[in-house]
């Protein structure tokens, strides 16, 4: 299991590979938070949220959930942790820069994925068995 300090020291290792203009703008940073966050659209506890882009009146902001990334990548190999940990801050780091552009395709590219996973959920309840 990885600890806390340990993502941190991996989510600053990250960042110093990526372009620093992706960052411009991100006035609030990136923080790690130690809680596990369930998506509110989950079913039988399964959907957890890794990161979150957040705007208000504090701040743009990256979140972090270590307590998700723990929950779920807790016993892997480091080389794996930190490719997902990478691969949620690029994507967290997405949502800015769209949010930047005027642009909304993750967001629907999100919202895709969860209705897909509602459908899965739907369809496994019934047996597996598709939509009449």
């Amino acid at each position: 299991m990885f600890t806390i300090e340990e993502t941190n020291e991996m989510l600053d290792e990250i960042v110093d590979t990526l372009p620093q203009p992706l960052f411009r703008e991100l006035s609030g940073g990136i923080i790690i938070l130690p809680q596990a966050k369930l998506h509110p659209k989950a079913i039988d506890d399964d959907l957890y949220i890794m990161g979150e882009y957040s705007r208000s009146s504090i701040g743009v902001l990256i979140k972090i959930y270590y307590g998700s990334f723990a929950k779920i990548y807790g016993n892997t190999k480091r080389e794996f942790y930190y490719e997902q940990l990478r691969r949620v801050l690029v994507h967290e780091l997405r949502h800015h820069n769209e949010t930047l552009a005027g642009c909304k395709d993750l967001v629907l590219y999100d919202e895709r994925r969860i209705a897909e996973y509602l459908k899965r959920k739907a369809e496994k309840g019934r047996g597996g068995k598709p939509p009449q």
